[in-house]
């Protein structure tokens, strides 16, 4: 049989055909008749099936999970053929699975429902700390969750009929029967997508939750009558057992609505209970024995509440394991999206609980483990139940272990000898320090306070008592060090356990803390920065909130103080709804709010009516309020731009907005008036206000590209008030994630990121040449260079800085360096060092270096006298260049307090530096722009020059520095134009030059028995290159490319080569999902689910092998040109999304060129740098001698950055770039540097584009800028010559920077018109683009 492609095409023609051939003896008059009616019959279902399919149009909107099904579906079309057997054993095993699905989601849902019941027997009151209100917040979000999980089970129920349609056509259903069966489980599963959307609409408040079911209920059964028309007038052309399926169909869509409306009798009367609840908490009066109810019945709720956690997460893995492909994954994401907002409510339960000796609780420390590595900082309320028996006759005690599995690493604390004993180790010795200063028997009856704290080796405990007739307390400290040589505590987050009172019997604790469970009551307050708490659990074991109900704290001791305030952790916010109810908008409008925090960005006010909105925002530490009340105008803006107010330097700051006659904005801190602004008189068109933050779906709706940042508020606000009318934030239905109080952990700076051009400074009593001097912190960078720390005494210097990616102590004229030479890798690294009189030591990552100390006597040297040290860089000449990166967990041996992490904001000098995260992204998630063997050239072209700095160019990018969610919605306070426009995420944009590509290194080991990928495209080009892969001799290869507008799949088989075409073209500009797979004795193409083109082809898979790398968009030069036709050898011009090979996403590209994200919206002519950075090289006819003129447009969206650079071998330069809006030319001429600067009167980054101009006729340098001109005049060297070298634009590699240039950040925005003497340089003709950058494409503004 000769070998052929076969096409698979899902129409009414080819169920026509397909019948044709199974009626072999047509010719017979009858045969014409039944096959005439027959087409007549697939006609009135196709007339049937396109009307109901205009009914659902709504549903075709949800795409994603769509196009999910369309694969797995196609897949399985495209195995039947093949290989059926198969295939059958796989089926009975997946509708196993399915069954199990199916059997857990409907648990779920019952287990939710069970849990609502609970809530409404056992939440009734409240107490002063509003603790039953946070339970019915929980609620409200486990509302949502039951939502989500009923959606879960109708994927569920989609995966089992997908697999049941696979059964019907191996078993030999034919053609006519597949389409007519597929097109009616099509209609289905959108049926159930309708029912789906109504989940999604799910409000937090219950009401709307039974509001939105209902109406869900009734769309459902119009679609429910619609459908069963449908499938009566089928079944008169389907088999028995089509007919069979359709019932089972129409049965589950009854389960469907059974079970919605199920959920809606759930609802309702959890619907009028809120309204109680709410009730009471105004209701509610302030007597101890309603508060100790209070306590009582909270406690029995959130055991109620929090019981489900474990189950749930346990089973939604299983279900996700379980899961037929990626049919119901986003589900299960949104379920788990919920879970975790759920968990920052449970966080955020101020309740303790009682442990009796035999309890315990595994709690879960949301903080990151590599967090707790070289800082870990806890704090707890312990009250110990001193009538207890069993505490007097065994007074020792465990209280809390958290460390590793195999107790290798851990912080414990425990009860021994009558002394509080905090215990670490850091995997070679105990720590253990004793409180002996305040004996455990001498405690009161009621909570104190313990904070255990571990900078390093160095450990420290706190007690602190307080007083119950005054606000006086008692405060007792002991602390300690590791004298072995560890300094880190290493935990791997699948090993670690967090045990609170007691452990389970199957854990083994070390012999430092084997002591019997806790008798008492406990209660978790931070962990690090973070509020924690014991109700966010994994396990709990033996705790009975009803037999030993919670211990009450007294009020004068710790809710005094709490009672006012509010801690937001950037996740959660406050919504008052209705306003109104508390005071009148009136002719003085007025709001008030005390905040107090140490970070730069977040959402403080936010008021949202359709397009109109009211935004009060901190943007890089000072306040920015924006507003549109329906202005013809547009929106109106309201900064501190003179920098009067600084709002994050963590002390509270009271802020006052006041509108006058509908027509001032007016602007207070500390009742100083800081700016006001007049906009066209309008009211107030808004009822409801969100404090600290917004539900996703708000920031994210058409008022998002008004917004500074998404960011929400982190740190503590009070005394928010409407009118001079008080509200309570905590007892506003709708409030989500906040907590009273106001810890002063989470407002310490013990973070800082520094930019490049900033710098930390204090001046305290600390001498780093003393006889005995320790000193250590975090850092993390993705640059191989920058000065970390400086200090001097006199002409005697200590500095430790980066230098090409390893880490250098210079003390004295000592040199210490670490032997590894990649610490700028983007992930967390600890250094300590150390000076004795014999020895000056550098550990970095507990790996130590040493040199002897060759100074003994100091004399002279005042250790008493108050010094300077910078981090992060200096003002100073010195050798290195400014860090960029973060600095955290920073201490010191001082001269005149204990050990502990410096507070960054006390500095007296901070010079644009941040102290909130860390922008510094890890691999694998940086896409590194790395110069490798290959460049990206212009057609024809050739690079000669440039591949000599192979090693230098190859340093990652500046622009690496912010985080893909963070960069969206970043913007410039300088800039009018956000850094980024809009794109779609997760997917990339290729063109623009002839070897625009990503490369990947990752190959898998069974690649050449199976190699199956999917991706996404959308293109106007008629050729390109998509995906190549070969061997080193291009013997081997698999290829997908387009040609003349149709997708070729080919691939070689020994010395054949496979060739799969599309019939179709699919250069159109829209999205198209391909599959194709080149299996052991076959080859398939899947394009869109709809067309299945197959080639058979015999071979040994073990002969076939490939190598590294793996080219996307495009390939390297020289590439590919054997083996496929030169047109579409070159780059792929359109955007690929979802690249996933063998079932796995692929994202972390190990190389890029000219490569940015795929933009949305219109585009003009120009080049294009985005923010991920990058650089164009020009082409070698080109270069900048003695005398030249350069002249090209920009339109910055970032005010500082690299735009030309220029460099010679022999060390001279010419640097041209942008600083706070301001432009400056800098050269070197081999005599010295001189430069001259130009700063408009007008932003240079207002959203317009901006004519350069520099000229340069030996020493002689003008610089034009627009209108306003400067020129310097430098120093002549008589022995200046040309030098044809590299000219960079946009960017330069790191390494070819001197330290003299502040400015390494590379260009963001577009450059158009770019000339060299009067002659158009063409980047498309460029020698090399590298990373992020877009030729002859520039998003318009």
């Amino acid at each position: 049989m000769d070998k052929r492609t076969k096409t698979v095409i899902l129409d009414a023609d080819s169920s026509q055909g397909a019948h044709s051939h199974l009626g072999t003896g047509a010719g017979t008059a009858q045969d014409e008749k039944q096959h005439e009616k027959l087409k007549e019959q697939a006609d009135e279902v196709n007339s049937i099936v396109l009307s109901a399919t205009a009914i659902l149009a709504e549903p075709r909107k949800i795409s994603s999970e769509l196009s999910e099904v369309i694969k797995n579906v196609s897949g399985f079309y495209a195995e039947i053929d093949g290989a059926k057997k198969e295939l059958q054993e796989k089926i009975a095993n997946l509708s196993q699975f399915d069954d199990e699905l199916e059997e857990k989601a409907m648990q779920h849902a019952h287990n939710l429902r069970r849990l609502a019941d609970e809530l409404d027997r056992n939440l009734h009151g409240v107490d002063t700390n509003g603790l039953v209100q946070r339970a019915i917040n929980a609620s409200n979000v486990y509302e949502n969750i039951v939502g989500y999980i009923e959606e879960a089970n109708k994927a569920a129920l989609q995966a089992l009929n997908t697999t049941n349609r696979v059964d019907d056509a191996a078993v030999g259903i034919d053609t006519q029967i597949i389409y007519h069966r597929g097109e009616s489980e099509e209609l289905l599963r959108r049926a159930m997508e309708l029912q789906q959307t109504a989940a999604y609409s799910n409000d937090l408040t219950i009401a709307d939750t039974s509001h939105r079911v209902n109406g869900t209920v009734a769309r459902m059964h119009a679609v429910q009558s619609k459908l069963m028309r449908a499938i009566t007038k089928m079944q008169s052309a389907e088999l028995v057992e089509a007919r069979q399926r359709l019932e089972k169909a129409k049965q589950k869509t009854a389960e469907a609505v059974s079970t919605t409306v199920t959920v809606t009798q759930a609802t309702n009367p959890m619907d009028e209970n809120v309204r109680l609840w709410s009730q009471n908490l105004q209701d509610f009066h302030h007597d101890s024995a309603a508060y100790d109810s209070a306590v009582h019945s909270a406690g029995d709720a959130v055991k109620k509440l929090t019981e489900v956690f474990p189950q749930l997460l346990d089973k939604l893995r299983k279900v996700e394991q379980k899961a037929p492909a990626n049919n119901i994954s986003s589900s299960i994401q949104r379920i788990r999206d919920l879970i975790a907002q759920t968990r920052s409510v449970a966080s955020k339960v101020q309740v303790s609980m009682m442990f009796g000796g035999e309890s315990a609780v595994e709690v879960n420390p949301k903080i990151n483990v590599e967090e707790l590595k070289s800082f870990t900082s806890m704090s707890l309320y312990i009250k110990l139940q001193k009538d207890n028996p069993q505490l007097a006759a065994s007074p020792d005690r465990f209280i809390l272990y958290l460390g590793s599995k195999n107790v290798k690493n851990y912080v414990g604390l425990a009860i021994k000898n009558d002394n509080l004993v905090y215990v670490y180790n850091l995997g070679d010795q105990d720590v253990e320090i004793p409180l002996d200063s305040k004996p455990v028997s001498t405690w009161p009856s009621y909570f104190s306070i313990i904070k255990i704290e571990r900078i390093g080796r160095h450990g420290k405990m706190f007690l602190t008592i307080p007083s119950l007739s005054s606000t006086s307390e008692e405060k007792f400290i002991k602390t300690g060090e590791n004298l072995g040589p560890s300094s880190l505590l290493n935990l791997e987050p699948e090993n670690t356990v967090f045990y609170i009172g007691g452990a389970p019997p199957d854990f083994k604790l070390p012999p430092s803390l084997d002591l019997p469970g806790f008798i008492g009551c406990l209660e978790l307050a931070t962990l690090n920065d973070d509020v924690i708490s014991l109700y966010n659990f994994k396990h709990a074991y033996n705790i009975d909130t009803t037999t030993s109900p919670p211990c009450a704290r007294n009020k004068l001791a710790f809710t005094q103080s709490r009672a006012v305030s509010y801690f937001f952790d950037g996740s959660g916010y406050a919504v008052a709804r209705n306003i109104e109810r508390r005071g009148r908008f009136s002719q003085v409008t007025r709001f008030d709010i005390e905040v107090r925090t140490p970070t730069d960005n977040g959402l403080i006010l936010l008021m949202v009516n359709g397009s109109m909105f009211f935004s009060l925002e901190m943007h890089n530490g000072f306040l920015y309020l924006r507003y549109d009340f329906g202005f013809g105008t547009g929106p109106v803006l309201l900064e501190d731009s003179m920098k009067k107010a600084q709002i994050n330097d963590a002390k509270f700051h009271e802020i006052s907005i006041i509108y006058h006659n509908s027509k001032k904005m007016i602007l207070v801190v500390d009742r100083r008036h800081i700016k006001s602004v007049d906009n066209e008189r309008t009211a107030m068109p808004f009822t409801d206000i969100y404090i600290g933050g917004a539900p996703a779906e708000i920031l994210q709706s058409s008022i998002s590209s008004h917004l500074a940042g998404i960011n929400g508020f982190k740190g503590c606000m009070k005394g928010f008030q409407f009118q001079k009318k008080d509200f309570n934030l905590l007892e506003e239905p709708g409030t989500l994630g906040i907590s009273y109080g106001c810890p002063e952990d989470s407002l310490i700076s013990r973070k800082a990121y520094f930019n490049g051009e900033s710098f930390i400074a204090s001046s305290q009593k600390v001498s780093l040449l003393s006889d005995e001097f320790e000193g250590g912190f975090n850092f993390r960078t993705l640059q191989p260079n920058g000065l970390l720390f400086y200090y001097s005494e006199g002409s005697d210097v200590i500095s430790i800085s980066m230098d090409r990616g390893a880490v250098v102590l210079n003390a004295s004229g000592i040199k210490i360096q670490s032997p590894d030479r990649n610490y700028n890798d983007g992930k967390t690294h600890f250094i300590i060092t150390s000076v004795t009189p014999e020895r000056y030591e550098l550990s970095v990552d507990d790996k130590k270096q040493s040199k002897k100390n060759p100074v003994k006597d100091r004399a002279g040297k005042s250790p008493d006298s108050i010094k300077k040290f910078y981090f992060g860089g200096s003002p100073l000449k010195t050798q290195q260049a400014n860090f960029t990166g973060c600095i955290s967990n920073a201490y010191f041996t001082r001269l005149d307090r204990e050990v502990e992490v410096e507070d960054f904001q006390r500095y007296s000098e901070k010079v644009q530096t941040s102290f909130y995260g860390c922008p510094v992204e890890s691999p694998p998630v940086a896409l590194l722009h790395k110069k490798g063997r290959n460049s990206s050239k212009a057609k024809g072209s050739r690079n000669k020059k440039v591949g000599r700095d192979k090693d230098k160019a190859s340093q990652p990018s500046t622009g690496l520095k912010k985080l893909y969610q963070e960069v969206n919605m970043q913007r410039d306070p300088q800039c009018h134009l956000p850094m980024n426009p809009k794109a779609t995420e997760h997917a990339y944009q290729f063109g623009g030059t002839a070897n625009s590509r990503q490369e990947f290194d990752h190959i898998p080991k069974d690649f050449s028995e199976r190699a199956q990928f999917s991706i996404s495209l959308k293109t106007h080009s008629s050729h390109g290159m998509i995906f190549y892969v070969s061997d080193q001799k291009e013997t081997n290869f698999m290829t997908l490319f387009v040609a003349h507008g149709r997708l070729v799949f080919m691939f070689n088989a020994g010395h054949q080569k496979i060739r799969i075409k599309s019939q179709e073209k699919y250069n159109d500009g829209l999205w198209h999902n391909v599959i194709f797979i080149r299996g052991k004795n076959i080859g398939r193409l899947i394009i869109d689910g709809l067309r299945v083109l197959e080639e058979p082809f015999s071979g040994n898979a073990n002969t076939w092998q490939v190598t590294e790398p793996l080219y996307i968009g495009g390939v390297a030069p020289g590439k590919a040109v054997k083996n496929i036709q030169i047109n579409s050898v070159y780059s792929f011009s359109g955007c690929l999304s979802n690249l996933q090979l063998n079932g796995r996403s692929i994202t972390s590209a190990s190389q890029t060129f000219s490569v940015t994200p795929c933009f949305e919206g219109p585009s003009e002519a120009g080049t294009y740098f985005s923010s991920e950075g990058g650089y164009v090289v020009l082409d070698e006819s080109f270069s900048l001698g003695l005398k030249f003129e350069v002249v090209f447009e920009i339109r910055p969206r970032s005010s500082s950055g690299i735009l030309l650079h220029g460099h010679s071998v022999n060390g001279e330069y010419l640097n041209m770039h942008m600083r706070n809006g301001q432009v400056t030319v800098k050269l070197n001429n081999g005599i010295r540097d001189f430069s001259t600067s130009v700063t408009l009167k007008q932003s240079l980054c207002d959203g317009r584009w901006h004519r350069i101009a520099v000229i340069r006729d030996a020493n002689v340098v003008q610089l034009d800028v627009d209108s306003e001109v400067n020129h310097v005049v430098g120093p002549l060297n008589p022995k200046a010559t040309d030098h044809r070298e590299p000219v960079f634009i946009g960017g330069v590699p790191e390494s070819l920077l001197t330290s003299s240039l502040t400015t390494r950040n590379s260009f963001i925005g577009c450059i158009r018109n770019f000339m060299i003497d009067e002659k158009t340089v063409s980047f498309s003709k460029a020698a090399l683009v590298s990373g992020a950058v877009s030729i002859n494409s520039c998003p318009a503004a």
